[in-house]
């Protein structure tokens, strides 16, 4: 059971879910994964935590007003210096949504639509740094993007996050390419050029794995919930992964290692 205090800077350490049914998303994750969670907090727009064992291992939160929720998970990555990232990310062509928003004492985060048109938060820790606990059922277990532009998302988030390609991936249908946090250590994300088989108008989306211990099980319970299937469980070099949706329509991936 992967533990940490706090995350490698360029590392995955959050994900939230902005979703139209606050009530049925606790019902449902909460079911799915064991997760508790924590009444909407008006102080910060309504969002709340899905916890675990007593540790958050997600966020969430409702329509904003007269903004709608999109029923997306989102990705944050750890950034030492929020101002700095900000400043290279719109030098590199990123959309900046919200950038440097101190959030009370927790931390600083940033939001933004990179240069392929994936929306992806930063995070600068404060008295909360994110994932805590990984890689095992009900945490996160891995994260990749999809893109269009395989080469320009390699190298706006090597620039941003100080990312460093650890292999790379290639048969005749995408290329797939492993990357680490500039510290050293095991790959944490996957860039995947999906040019070749994203649907019309998609651009594609950062999707977060979370770990479960059966993957053919958590695909029933999904669809007992009332969330569909994108993708069956299947088996890959990886472990057992299939592509799912819960009732919104916010789509991610049940993953279990191989033993």
């Amino acid at each position: 059971m992967p533990t940490r205090s706090t995350p490698p800077n360029g590392a995955p350490c959050w994900a939230d879910l902005w979703t139209s049914d606050v009530e049925g998303a606790r019902r449902f994750y909460g079911e799915l994964f064991g997760w508790e969670s924590t009444d909407p907090d008006p102080e910060f727009g309504g969002y709340f935590t899905f916890s675990r064992n007593s540790v958050q291992v997600a966020g969430a939160m409702g329509d904003m007003g007269d903004m709608k929720a999109n029923n997306r998970w989102k990705v944050y990555f750890a950034t030492d210096d929020a101002e700095a990232t900000l400043k290279t990310a719109s030098a590199e062509g990123a959309q900046v949504i919200a950038g440097a928003m101190a959030v009370a004492d927790l931390g600083v985060q940033s939001v933004f639509v990179d240069p392929t048109g994936v929306d992806f938060g930063t995070w600068q820790p404060g008295s909360f740094a994110g994932f805590t606990v990984l890689e095992e059922p009900g945490t996160p277990s891995w994260f990749d993007l999809a893109t269009r532009d395989h080469d320009r998302a390699v190298a706006f988030y090597g620039d941003l996050l100080g990312w460093e390609v650890d292999q790379q991936v290639k048969n005749a249908q995408t290329t797939y390419t492993l990357l680490r946090t500039s510290s050293g250590g095991p790959p944490v994300v996957g860039i995947a050029d999906a040019s070749g088989f994203l649907p019309d108008g998609v651009v594609g989306g950062w999707t977060t794995y979370w770990r479960v211990d059966d993957v053919a099980a958590a695909v029933a319970a999904v669809e007992q919930l009332g969330g569909s299937v994108a993708m069956p469980a299947q088996s890959t070099p990886y472990g057992m992964v299939a592509d799912v949706v819960d009732p919104t329509g916010a789509a991610f991936r049940l993953h279990t290692p191989p033993a």
